[in-house]
């Protein structure tokens, strides 16, 4: 008796909850894959307008075979819904779905009695299981465009080109706030959307939130000022995104007008290497003085001049980056070194040979820190809207001394550099720091240097981190206002 019932023909019920349970969890790869194994032949989905494409998408790669196609443009000639085209030694069974699409099956002669059942069976699942993988992939798409756009908007910011940037955040709302401030949550990839839902709902859906195109781990958030009552010692937002996950980390900036995104960047950038080591793990960007601001007066000119070739470079061909987005390079360059390919979409040979040129244009030496310095505080001295003569000449190296002597930049540079001598430094910290400056913030010769390991070397610049409250060691680094800080402390003296 269990021989008998073991050996019984399926019956046409369960073909039909079969083909319904594959259609719901495996999709229609899994129905097809099935019902081919079960009528011993081929079977996918043919379109009348590309056939070899939707075979093989819905063949699992496999072309689909000649008679499929030759029936798939016969019955959507004549507009049947079915039919059947009997060949040398096999038969093929059609059944129309959506959209010029076409189920079929070619089956060895003699097929299965029940196949042209099952077949009709399984036409409507399939039709609807296709729509819906359509509808995800259309999803899908619409969102990687919605995230680039996103991220095009935040290279726009930092460009200074509000107009460009506030036409597109219209259109994918909320409008960009201003004045902001700048959040930069760090967190682990799979947790990156719930820490957008908490900030949209803290924030009544007013906060612009974008995936950093550089830190796969790390969301750039801009909030209106008046989003949360923020107080010196406490911020509800940075509060409950770290409550999101355990590993979570939040740094923000100060309040700032929405042309200065950078600077917010930069800020809240800083501000996160200081709260990885706090219990609450978040901070915000510590007061003290801004080298823009205090340099302003004094090097404006200096920048304007060393920058100008820069500013009126005309490419020879069209298609090659002209100045302002060379000029986008050097600046994404100088935040994120190798890392400025995510951000700008280019391959690494192509940044290595816009920096050459930006070298080539200014007459700098972009392997040294000190030049890296200069351009650097250069870029933030200038908005990029300047335009100088092509023939210009690079500034001389003096004359970036002549800005550094002045007294307002030696006020700067003396409460810059006061933490590492303070009563919470790590004994030698100023010490560490130039040598590691000295050797064009590289740590494998500043260890050799120092005389210790380079895990050493990391760990000791590591604990300074926390002390200047700013970030050393990855990028955007505090290392060319610090570089700036000691020359120009060193020319005072």
């Amino acid at each position: 008796m269990c021989d008998r019932w073991l050996n019984a023909p399926v019956s046409r019920s369960d073909d039909v909850l079969r083909v319904h349970r594959l259609a719901h969890t495996g999709g229609s790869a899994a129905l097809l894959d099935w019902l081919a194994a079960r009528l011993g032949g081929w079977t996918g989905v043919v379109s009348a307008d590309a056939p070899d494409a939707a075979g093989a998408a819905a063949g699992r790669g496999r072309e689909a075979p000649a008679d499929a196609v030759r029936g798939a443009a016969e019955m959507a000639a004549r507009g049947v819904r079915s039919a059947v085209l009997h060949g040398d030694g096999s038969a093929t069974l059609l059944f129309a779905l959506d959209a010029g699409r076409t189920l079929a099956a070619v089956l060895p002669v003699p097929h299965l009695p029940e196949a042209p059942a099952l077949l009709a069976d399984a036409a409507v699942p399939l039709a609807l299981v296709l729509r819906a993988e359509e509808a995800e992939q259309r999803e899908a798409r619409a969102a990687v465009a919605e995230a680039r756009a996103r991220e095009a908007v935040l290279h726009l910011l930092m460009n200074g080109r509000l107009s460009t940037a506030h036409q597109i955040a219209e259109a994918l709302r909320p409008s960009l706030p201003d004045p902001m401030r700048m959040y930069v949550a760090e967190c682990r990839t799979g947790r990156r959307a719930e820490v957008a839902r908490v900030c949209q709902e803290s924030t009544g859906g007013r906060a612009w939130v974008v995936r950093c195109p550089v830190y796969v781990r790390h969301l750039i958030i801009l909030v209106p000022a008046d989003a949360t009552a923020v107080s010196a010692d406490h911020d509800p937002l940075a509060g409950a995104l770290t409550a999101v996950d355990a590993d979570c980390a939040v740094g923000v900036s100060g309040e700032l007008a929405l042309g200065q995104a950078p600077t917010a960047y930069t800020q809240a950038f800083h501000a996160l290497a200081v709260a990885r080591g706090r219990g609450e793990r978040h901070a915000r960007f510590g007061p003290g003085p801004e080298l823009a601001l205090a340099a302003h007066e004094a090097g404006a000119g200096w920048a304007g001049a060393l920058l100008a070739p820069l500013h009126a470079y005309a490419p020879r061909r069209p298609q090659d980056p002209g100045g302002q987005e060379l000029r986008a390079t050097a600046h994404a360059w100088l935040n994120f070194g190798p890392h400025a390919t995510r951000l700008l979409k280019v391959h690494r040979n192509t940044l290595a040979a816009r920096i050459r040129l930006v070298e080539t244009l200014l007459g700098l030496d972009l392997g040294r820190l000190p030049d890296q310095a200069a351009l650097s505080l250069a870029l933030r001295l200038t908005t990029g809207a300047e335009r100088g003569s092509a023939g210009a000449e690079p500034a001389a190296a003096p004359a970036l001394d002549a800005v550094l002597r002045d007294p307002r930049l030696t006020e700067w540079a003396r409460a810059h550099l006061a933490g590492l001598a303070g009563p919470d430094a790590p004994p030698g910290a100023r010490d560490t720091v130039r040598t590691w400056l000295a050797h064009d913030a590289r740590l494998v010769p500043a260890a050799a240097a120092l005389g210790v390991s380079v895990p050493g070397a990391r760990k000791r610049l590591a604990r300074i981190e926390g002390v200047l409250e700013r970030s050393l060691l990855q990028s955007p680094s505090v290392r060319y206002d610090l570089w700036l800080a000691h020359r120009a402390e060193e020319l005072a003296e």
